[in-house]
């Protein structure tokens, strides 16, 4: 198991966000994450990557316990790339020097093998037209493909992403979608929150339906969608399926 967590919680100002959230990852292995919008999707993100510590609960990756009280954070998020909704992208630095400044500054790498990293990465994501470009200068779609590069570029055992292609329009969402699905192939594990059902039925492994904090259902896609046990989750998926 690559990935293992265990009876999460998290609560904001009283209200409980997640409710005893347990899950593993094997590696190699697409899992999206469905609900919506207030289930604890990104919470949950979030508390796995400790960007929001857990009130309760432990995270594991491999045997290396994130929530552990002498947790080494840095050396674990070296091992878990996230992309946000957002991009995040320091605006002051180039592309490449973007991509470059995890194998630099967290992986502790060598100017030149940074930067090699960094140029095999922006390769993979389609942009290396675009080395020497600032963020402001890029579109949606390629600001969140180098986001992709990025994370990349610390060579981690699991990405996450959390929404990657809500900020986008629509035509920039399938040049993201291309590259997630091209880490898949590759036998990338990633763990991925998002409303594309078409990425999901595609490219997941297993899909799991979040409710009120909780894991209402999960399973394969061809369960989830053609043979939902639980109503919520066929309400859920109906109002998706018009909406789209």
């Amino acid at each position: 198991m690559l990935l293992r967590v265990e009876n999460l919680h998290k609560s904001f100002d009283g209200l409980d966000v997640l409710k005893g959230i347990s899950l593993g990852l094997e590696k190699g292995q697409v899992t999206v994450v469905i609900g919506s919008s207030g289930s604890g999707k990104s919470t949950l993100l979030r508390c796995i990557n400790c960007l929001t510590p857990p009130d309760k609960g432990q995270v594991w990756l491999e045997n290396l316990e994130l929530t552990a009280k002498d947790a080494d954070l840095n050396q674990a998020r070296s091992k878990l790339g996230f992309v946000f909704q957002d991009f995040n992208l320091f605006t002051h630095l180039t592309v490449l020097e973007n991509v470059c400044f995890g194998p630099l500054r967290v992986n502790k790498k060598s100017k030149e093998e940074s930067r090699q990293i960094a140029l095999e990465e922006i390769e993979r994501v389609g942009m290396l037209d675009k080395l020497d470009a600032y963020p402001a200068q890029l579109s949606g779609g390629q600001q969140q493909r180098i986001s992709i590069a990025r994370a990349l570029a610390l060579k981690p055992q699991l990405i996450m992403f959390d929404e990657p292609t809500s900020a986008l329009d629509p035509e920039l969402t399938g040049e993201v979608l291309s590259v997630m699905s091209g880490l898949a192939k590759d036998g990338m594990t990633l763990l991925v929150v998002t409303h594309e059902m078409g990425f999901a039925r595609s490219v997941a492994d297993r899909i799991i339906f979040m409710e009120g904090g909780t894991i209402l259902e999960q399973g394969p896609p061809e369960q989830l969608f053609t043979a939902p046990e639980n109503e919520r989750t066929r309400y859920f998926l109906q109002m998706i399926s018009q909406l789209e």
